[in-house]
This record gives C-alpha cells, structure tokens and sequence, in this order.
C-alpha cells in the first residue's frame, strides 16, 4: 500500500515539449484549503495537472466512512480516468493547503493523448500503478491493525515529504489534521489518536497542530513491517 505514486509524476516524467504542450492547453486555478477539485460520481470529465500543493483523494465506504487512498502532489494529473473512459468519477480529490493547478477539458486532454503517444503510455503506466496500489490497499484494511498502518503511513509521508529536524528528526510539515490522518489509516479517530499516544509517549513521534516529527524512524519502520507491535513499546496510563 502507499498513499503516493511510484516513479516520476507524470507531468515530470513527459519530455519538455509535450509537458508545455499540455500547460498551454488549460486555465490556471487555485485551489483553497480543504476545496473540493474533482467529486465522487460527478460526470464532470476536466483533467488538473497539479503545479503546487498538495490533494488528498478519498472515497466514500458503504459504511459512509470517508477513507483516504492516495495523495497528490506536484506534477500530477487528477480527474484523467474520467476524461479517457467518460464514466463518473471514481474519487473526491480536496486541496490540503493552498493549492495552484492548470486545469484541461476533457475534450482538449484526449485529443492532446491521441497526439501524444508518450504520454498516451505514461497514462497507461499511472492507471496500472493506481490500481495496484488500490488491490494492496484492500489487502492491507484487511490483514493489518491500526498501529501498523498507522506507521506505514507515518513511515512513507516522513520519507516522502519530511525535512531534517533538530536532533537527526524527520520534520513534516504536511497539513494533514488529525481526521485526514485517521482517513489515511482506515480507522477511526479514536483510534488512531490513541495509537499515536502510544508512539508520542514513547518518543518515536512528537505532534502538533497539522504537522509532526519522527524521532525513530527505525523503530517506525519495524512497526510497519510488523517486526515490532504495540507490546514491545508500551504505553503509559493515561491520566
């Protein structure tokens, strides 16, 4: 499972001519903190090509529990499955922050892959790496608890996205707020909250108000690859 796509993102990957191509293509548009870009099962057929920020791409569960699948950030494309097949779509994508993008018809996008057979096989590449991912995702909800997953994520969003902190930490400074995280996980917030207790009491993560620090990534990473559990980092009572 991973929140973010493999390889390069497609705009980056695409040779220079055919990235700026498809640019001059759109509008620009920005994107306010927690702004829907793209709805679940809205027929809209719009492709976003994302220049700065970040989204969060999150399904709606029978259960009505909103589950986070994947992030995306600069230099990738949302709403593209929905352009190419002309079905509805398949997930609500929402700006975490501010976020700055160019935004293509879905007319203007299919007549820009016909055009394009380099980037008719990037999109090909992406929408086989998104439905991977979407088969482990489901794999995992269904074998891992909450401690695990919670560290995978932890794990891949400090790697991903983290900086050096003070003392050998990887500081986030990512605006995830404590729901989105608890999304992400496919758990409740309580749960989550509690399972971050656990690692923020034992020292292997310091949190604050939409931003956190790992303090031993080697400790979360056995965590997430099911080498350590709960017991080997027990936490104290709680007041």
């Amino acid at each position: 499972m991973s929140l973010f796509e493999d390889g390069r993102p497609f705009l980056h990957a695409l040779p220079a001519d055919d990235r700026r191509a498809l640019l001059a293509l759109g509008s620009p548009r920005t994107y306010g903190p927690s702004e829907v870009v793209l709805r679940e099962h809205d027929r809209t057929t719009f492709v976003v090509a994302i220049v700065s920020g970040w989204a969060t791409v999150s399904v709606e569960t029978e259960r009505g529990v909103r589950l986070i699948l994947a992030l995306r950030g600069a230099g990738e494309v949302v709403g593209d499955q929905a352009a190419v097949d002309h079905g509805s779509r398949s997930a609500t994508v929402t700006a975490l922050g501010r976020m700055e993008a160019v935004v293509v018809s879905g007319d203007r996008f299919r007549a820009y892959l016909a055009a394009r057979p380099v980037a008719t096989v990037l999109i090909m590449r992406q929408f086989s790496s998104r439905l991977r991912s979407s088969d482990g995702e489901r794999r995992s909800l269904a074998s891992e608890k909450v401690l695990q997953r919670l560290a995978a994520r932890l794990v891949e969003i400090a790697e991903r996205t983290g900086h050096p902190g003070p003392g050998g930490a990887i500081a986030v400074d990512l605006p995830l707020p404590q729901h989105d995280i608890a999304a992400a996980v496919g758990s409740t917030r309580e749960a989550v909250a509690k399972a971050l207790r656990l690692l923020r009491d034992q020292g292997v993560v310091r949190t604050a108000s939409r931003r956190f620090e790992v303090r031993d990534i080697g400790l979360l990473r056995l965590l997430a690859e099911g080498r350590a559990t709960g017991e080997h980092i027990p936490a104290r009572p709680c007041e």
